[in-house]
């Protein structure tokens, strides 16, 4: 790590404002708005009109890097990458979506993938139907399912729904057939006069944070990743969502400004610039132990500790992997915590942390860059 660790090569004077990252791939929104892709292409998901991987070989990157085709004179300004599938929200506020597309992930209408042959990308790619003038103002994506908050506020999602995740009461896939997007896609119900001013899609989960700051999911809810005192699915079901979808306790007065969702846990950046974790605890949780939380009562609120990171630190942003998180702390230096056995904590070893004692504030070390 630190100094030995190559810089991403994306180009001569290229600056990455937006990183977003896969299964095994990652794509960088650039400063004048364009996106760059590399890693693993079998569905796509690189947007590059073919299946060949990229970064796996010498003279893959830098400028010999091609740059996604969003259509003629459009330009991203928010990236969302799922296990297989990518999505950039565009200048105007319409949504393009490419790579794996089996369950309507992509919101075309169909199933087949985009980006993999040549013609499927550029204007040959339909935007997102996402209702009669509405438009776009931040994405998400899951492992087979994508969610925008729309102008107005409403959430729509779409893709694969095998648990709510999606929000509307069934369990019906939405996108992969004809009639299923535009108008005829519902919103999700947040509750009466609420809207969405966060979104973020987990393995099998959505959460939102709402205008009121208060953080609502939905979807599967195996070891409480919903963060609701219980195991019960919500979404899947008539009757689940507005006002009958409890806010998660965040404790006692707190509320949210950022989410973002692991496989099988959530983390939310609290108003006062703390971090609480919740679901699966495979050490994810950063707590010290391997209990899950979330999943019975009296587990969330005051009972749900914060995540320690050292003394006087606070956190400015943070990002979930599947068994990894991070985050960027009021310093600007970055700490990682959970499964380690490829590396990914980029602390110099294998070691895990965040299960035991002693793994967590100021014995966490911080990432050499």
């Amino acid at each position: 790590m630190g100094a030995a660790l190559p810089f991403v090569g994306l180009g001569a004077g290229q600056k990455v404002t937006t990183l977003s990252a896969g299964n095994a791939f990652t794509c960088a929104l650039l400063e004048e708005g364009t996106v760059k892709c590399w890693g693993r292409n079998s569905d796509g998901q690189l947007g590059l009109g073919d299946t060949a991987n990229r970064g796996e070989g010498p003279g893959e990157m830098d400028d010999a890097l091609p740059s996604v085709d969003l259509g003629t004179g459009r330009v991203a300004k928010a990236l969302a990458t799922g296990l297989e599938h990518a999505c950039a929200l565009l200048d105007e506020g319409a949504v393009k979506c490419w790579g794996y597309n089996v369950d309507g992930q992509l919101g075309l209408g169909f199933q087949s993938n985009r980006g993999n042959t040549q013609g499927s990308m550029g204007d040959e790619l339909p935007t997102v139907d996402l209702g009669t003038g509405r438009t776009a103002t931040a994405i998400a994506a899951g492992r087979a399912h994508t969610c925008a908050i729309l102008d107005d506020g409403a959430v729509k999602c779409w893709g694969n729904n095998e648990y709510g995740q999606l929000g509307l009461g069934d369990k019906e896939d939405r996108g992969e057939g004809l009639g299923e997007m535009g108008d005829a896609l519902p919103s999700v119900n947040l509750g009466a006069g609420r809207t969405a001013t966060a979104i973020a899609a987990g393995n099998l989960h959505t959460c939102a944070i709402l205008d009121d700051g208060a953080v609502k999911c939905w979807g599967n809810n195996t070891n409480g990743r919903l963060g609701l005192g219980d195991k019960a699915d919500r979404g899947d079901g008539p009757g689940e969502m507005g006002d009958a979808l409890p806010s998660v306790d965040l404790g006692t007065g707190r509320t949210a400004k950022a989410i973002s969702l692991g496989y099988y846990y959530t983390c939310a950046l609290l108003d006062d610039d703390t971090l609480k974790c919740w679901g699966f605890n495979d050490g994810i949780l950063g707590l010290g132990d391997t209990k899950s939380r979330g999943e019975s009562r009296g587990q969330m609120g005051e009972s749900l500790p914060r995540v320690e990171l050292g003394a006087g630190r606070t956190v400015k942003g943070v990002a979930a992997g599947s068994h990894a998180m991070c985050a960027l702390l009021d310093d600007l230096w970055v700490k990682c915590w959970g499964t380690n056995r490829s590396g990914q904590l980029g602390l110099g070893d294998t070691k895990d942390r965040g299960g035991a004692r002693r793994e967590m504030g100021d014995d966490l070390p911080v990432v050499e860059l």
